[in-house]
């Protein structure tokens, strides 16, 4: 008989319906029960294409006898991070603290009252040598102790729960701002990170980090940078071998377009199979941020089949985005993805030799017998296989397919938007720029309820419905995202838009009324109503997507200069102050924030634009994304805005200089 989650409506919930665990989800009612049964509570935290998550679910949850311990000594809650990242994020933050470690499936044993005291990540069912505590014994141990000893946990819990309040105040902060040094110092640190054999910012596992690429090409804009050629050098080395690694290997699906979730090996060739709309969005801005400075194809390529891929594969509700793929088909790690020489040969005939030969498929293979497909050869070749990726991606799609997690999520809608709305501009691609606004006004019209100029915003959205209360990331980058349509929307035109600055705007006063910290700087995740939380956290630091509080930045220090409101200056002033310690000893840890501070510091530029302007000119000049030679047009943000006047008037920052007569005017002074 399915438990409570067969009435649920996450996917990942629903994987575990059938379960013997007599699973609760997150709710009062479970910690009620708990207190009446006087049994400790188990989260289990997870998400659907979580390749481990499914290997603990079939080898423990899915077995009786281990339900029955399950059942007998704890009440049991399975959680979706992605549906509920504030519940993630507290147990998440303590079980690094007990283990010095993370990840998930992520399994925190707690107080009746929600307050963690032990936990860990996967767990075998019985010993297999590797130093790991079989789960069956590990829920015995911890079912004795907690009724023999509960004093002591109550102490550990109590502890924990004091460390993570006191990590609420900004590591490392001093109370001053980062300098413009401090910022070049944090690029040199990074690049001084940086693997230059194979690229990215870590040894294996390799993630992507489009947060630090941002902060790189943002840095590489500046004039000090530019003045110093041998650090302008290295960042574009750095920057360079990362992108290239990327697109060239495992992380990226060849054949169908597509980023995957990280590799775990150094050669960025195996991947773990995932494929989150996060990392996609994110990267869709890198990807053409770079383009824009270096020209190099094969980042133009990328963003293409992104876009493609998103399209041909994710689209689900309200034309929104779905959440991810799971890293596993019909249990299996990469079987959708990964060939063999003969089916190849079988799809593609004479051709098979030279495409194998371009995207190293041998009889060996890189992955369990079989091959990930990476490019070895230059992009006027890749250009020419192309017929052949669509050959193959079609016979692909007639395997087995990896499950999709249909849900929508607001926020990571937004990352996409925002980073269509981007490309878009610097690609002179208006359709990109138009389906950035269209899931704008889906969001706008179904997630967003206005109550006495705030704003109230759903989470996620499942089938027709949106529901779950907004946390600061949810309202943070729907702000973000308002502020890049509000900065092209001239120039797209086509319709007629809202006043997106006016969005963002009421977006980030109600995120000061909902989230503010009134005693320390920085935004708690969660507003006060939160009795279900043992306690409110502050996220300070960026993880594979932008921590708040570095969003933040971006929307005070483009509001301040749109509004003229002198509220958003005083703000910025205030919430940077928590940074000046990070960006000079942590600066890996808070790319987005640094990124927005170079801008501001830079001085983000708004042009008053004639009515009737060439616009498609206007994109052209500042874009050059057709006769310009690389180096000549860097992407930097901006915000048009048309005006009755005849000239062309522009600001950096709060400096608004003569006005001019002509795009190459202003072309010029930019």
């Amino acid at each position: 008989m399915p438990n409570r989650l067969a009435r649920e409506s996450s996917l990942y919930l629903k994987q575990h319906a059938d379960n013997p665990v007599d699973w609760w989800p997150w709710c009062p009612e479970a910690f009620a029960t708990a207190k009446a049964q006087d049994k400790p509570v188990l989260v289990s935290v997870g998400y659907s294409s979580c390749h481990w998550c499914h290997v603990m679910a079939d080898e423990s949850f899915a077995q009786p006898w281990i339900a029955d311990l399950m059942n007998q000594h704890f009440v049991c809650i399975k959680v979706d991070r992605e549906e509920k990242p504030e519940v993630d994020k507290l147990m998440m933050d303590a079980v690094q603290m007990i283990q010095g470690h993370g990840g998930w499936p992520l399994n925190a044993f707690c107080l009746p009252d929600g307050r963690p005291f032990f936990g860990g990540t996967y767990f075998p069912p019985e010993d297999r040598g590797h130093g790991q505590v079989p789960w069956p014994q590990l829920l015995m141990r911890v079912a004795d102790f907690y009724h023999t000893h509960k004093s002591e946990l109550a102490a550990n819990a109590d502890a924990i729960a004091k460390n993570l309040t006191h990590l609420t105040s900004a590591p490392e902060a001093d109370g001053s701002l980062p300098s413009p040094e401090d910022l070049i110092q944090a690029a040199k640190k990074l690049c001084e990170q940086h693997d230059d054999n194979q690229g990215g910012f870590t040894a294996a596992p390799k993630f992507p980090s489009p947060s630090l690429i941002d902060f790189l090409l943002s840095i590489r804009s500046t004039a000090t940078v530019e003045k110093d050629r041998a650090f302008a050098t290295r960042i574009d080395t750095v920057i360079t071998i990362t992108l290239g690694a990327m697109a060239r290997g495992g992380l990226f699906d060849q054949i169908g377009g597509g980023f995957h979730r990280y590799c775990v090996d150094q050669h960025w060739t195996v991947p773990h199979f995932e494929k989150m709309l996060y990392d996609n969005a994110q990267l869709l801005g890198t990807y053409a941020e770079a383009w824009a400075r270096y020209r190099e194809p094969l980042y133009a390529r990328v963003c293409e089949e992104i876009v493609v891929w998103l399209e041909r594969e994710m689209v689900t509700h309200h034309r929104l985005f779905a959440s991810a793929l799971d890293a596993d088909t019909e249990h299996h790690e990469g079987k959708t993805y990964v060939w063999k020489p003969s089916q190849v040969v079988e799809i593609l005939g004479e051709e098979a030799r030279p495409f194998a030969a371009a995207y190293g498929i041998t009889d060996q293979g890189n992955f369990e017998g079989a091959n990930i497909l990476k490019l070895r050869d230059s992009i006027e070749v890749r250009d020419r296989h192309k017929v052949a990726r669509e050959k193959l991606l079609m016979a692909r799609n007639q395997r087995p397919q990896p499950t999709r997690d249909d849900k929508a999520l607001v926020s990571w809608n937004s990352l996409l938007a925002r980073n269509l709305a981007k490309a878009g501009w610097i690609f002179g691609r208006k359709d990109w720029w138009n389906r950035g606004s269209e899931i704008e006004a889906v969001l706008w019209s179904k997630a967003v309820q206005e109550r006495e100029n705030l704003l109230d915003l759903h989470t996620v959205c499942y089938g027709t419905n949106f529901v779950g209360e907004g946390n600061l990331t949810d309202y943070t980058w729907f702000a973000e995202m308002e502020l890049a349509l509000a900065s092209t929307a001239s120039w797209a035109k086509g319709v007629e838009h809202p006043d997106y600055t006016q969005r963002a705007e009421k977006l980030i006063t109600t995120t000061q009324k909902k989230f503010k910290d009134l005693h320390l700087a920085g935004y708690f995740i969660v507003g006060d109503n939160r009795a279900d939380l043992a306690l409110r956290q502050k996220e300070w630091f960026d993880n594979a997507t932008p921590a708040g509080n570095s969003s933040l930045i971006h929307s005070f220090s483009a509001l301040s200069i749109l509004t003229g409101n002198d509220i958003w200056r005083k703000e910025m002033a205030e919430h940077v102050t928590a940074y000046g310690g990070m960006a000079r000893r942590i600066p890996s840890g808070v790319g987005h924030a640094l990124t927005g501070l170079t801008w501001a510091a830079i001085g983000l530029s708004t042009i008053r634009c004639p009515i009737g302007s060439a616009m498609d000119e206007c994109q052209q000049a500042l874009c050059g994304n057709k006769k310009t030679p690389a180096h000549q047009r860097p992407y930097r943000p901006l915000f048009l805005i048309n005006h009755s006047a005849k000239e062309w008037a522009i600001c950096i920052g709060n400096t608004c200089l003569p006005p001019v007569h002509s795009w190459k005017e202003v072309t010029e002074i930019l």
